[in-house]
């Protein structure tokens, strides 16, 4: 990494404290292994339960921990995107890691994103690319379902998450990207910052329940696909025309063959021209959006911190 400051860990925490405990052992044991050092900084996502001792041992490569107390629950996403605006305005650091804090993302796989972000001259960001997923069955098939509907509706596939490094070069821009707001990796990849992954398997949470409910689960899907909106609206706007194009088209053929047409089919044109309105009436509005004010991570953060404590080591 480069010398401008300390590494910094960043993982976003809403009620975790029991698992961050075990992160916190988890990171400094992988990272004293490979005699590397960085610095933890914890975004409290408003959380609603005391934290209790965060740090209880002593730590080795990990030389300080900052716990972000935002002033009320924003969301995993837009607590990295302060997390990351906060780190690049105060803490100058080399690069900035993201993960979450309930072990899922696991902490030995944090040593080979340092070095793969290293290799590549600290130029990429660099994502863990999830080769296998440990959550339950019914999690793994609303997934799958998600995968397809994202590729349908922007025409690219997901396969990366959170599980991050953004070198310092990479971190003054990703700050500048008003779609992280919704959704972190979405952001990267729509605003075409150069990135890079490696493969990562999904590990296990270390304690506690998730947080992630299926409301919540749902509303993190259809925000990043809400970051290619205008990608969504034109092939929603050219499916539309499509279809209504083969309606007319048979409607024209059975005129011209001297056969009724059924009534169904003449619902179904009105239900296609009035749905190809909308469609277009949404493309109208994601163009007008592009004029409005956006929340722009690295300008309008200081709005949601709270205060800042230092809870081991640092100053």
């Amino acid at each position: 990494m480069r010398e401008d400051g300390p590494l910094q860990i960043l993982a976003p925490v809403f009620n975790d404290w029991p698992a961050l405990r075990i992160l916190i052992e988890r990171v400094d044991g992988a990272l004293s292994d490979q005699g590397l050092t960085a610095e933890m900084l914890v975004i409290d996502d408003g959380s609603n339960t005391p934290s209790g001792e965060i740090v209880s041992k002593p730590l080795r490569a990990l030389t300080a921990v900052r716990v972000v107390s935002l002033r009320r629950n924003l969301g995993h996403q837009r607590a990295i995107a302060i997390g990351l605006a906060y780190a690049e305005a105060n803490l100058q650091p080399s690069a900035v890691l993201v993960m979450d804090g309930d072990g899922e993302d696991d902490p030995s796989d944090v040593p080979r994103l340092i070095e793969k972000c290293r290799a590549e001259s600290n130029r990429k960001i660099v994502f863990a690319r999830r080769a296998k997923r440990s959550e339950r069955i019914g999690f793994r098939l609303f997934y799958r379902l998600y995968r397809g509907v994202y590729w349908l509706a922007t025409g690219t596939g997901v396969r990366i998450g959170n599980f991050s490094i953004v070198p310092r070069l990479m971190l003054t821009r990703v700050v500048s990207v008003p779609e992280i707001w919704n959704h972190y990796a979405g952001g990267v990849l729509k605003a075409k910052l150069p990135y890079d992954t490696i493969d990562a398997d999904r590990a296990k949470r270390f304690a506690g329940q998730s947080q992630m409910n299926f409301v919540a689960l749902v509303m993190h899907g259809l925000s990043a696909i809400s970051v290619n909106s205008d990608v969504l609206s034109v092939r929603l706007l050219l499916l539309m025309l499509c279809l209504t194009a083969v309606a007319l088209g048979g409607s024209g053929w059975a005129i011209f063959a001297g056969l009724l047409i059924p009534r169904w089919l003449v619902l179904a044109i009105g239900l296609l021209v009035v749905l190809t309105a909308m469609t277009m009436f949404f493309m109208f509005l994601v163009l007008a959006a592009r004029s409005t004010a956006q929340f722009i991570p690295q300008r309008d953060y200081h709005d949601f911190v709270q205060n800042v404590a230092v809870v081991a080591g640092g100053r």
